[in-house]
């Protein structure tokens, strides 16, 4: 239900609220942190710099970084900026009599609906409050702490 695509996203927007504000990471420590494939996540990066979530600047101390605070940003803006949710609209079996959405595919267009609803009503703020509270924190999405402040 959830592509490759959007995991990789999800997993980049992550790392990268989790910098300090300011601070732009370049693509390389980007996928070294959050094991996406170098070439697959320039895409997704480039992705999301379209979809005006991240911010890209070029030279010796450019890198990434998002581009509004973590707090304006939900789970289904970075999902819509890479892959969106594909909803169930009609039979996927190309049934003409299926007007409306058989049992089956009714329920699973709810599912989809269910966890769009969630991702949009989630911040990227929220996750990392919820991780760093719990004390659940994925260490290799989260940027290093130096001296307290954050790499």
């Amino acid at each position: 239900m959830i592509s490759q695509t959007i995991e990789y996203a999800l997993r980049a927007m992550i790392y990268l609220s989790s910098l300090a504000p300011g601070v732009a990471s370049n693509s390389e420590s980007i996928a070294a942190r959050t094991k996406v494939p170098h070439g697959y996540l320039s895409k997704v990066l480039r992705d999301l710099v379209v979809a005006e979530l991240v911010s890209s600047q070029r030279g010796p101390n450019g890198g990434f970084s998002l581009a509004k605070p973590a707090s304006e940003i939900s789970m289904l803006d970075i999902v819509n900026a890479v892959d969106g949710i594909q909803r169930i609209r009609r039979c996927p079996l190309g049934n003409p009599a299926h007007i409306d959405l058989c049992p089956l595919h009714r329920r699973l267009d709810n599912a989809l609906a269910a966890i769009e609803q969630d991702f949009a009503q989630t911040t990227l703020a929220e996750v990392l409050e919820t991780n760093s509270k719990s004390g659940r924190q994925c260490q290799s999405l989260v940027a290093p702490t130096v001296k307290g402040k954050k790499a």
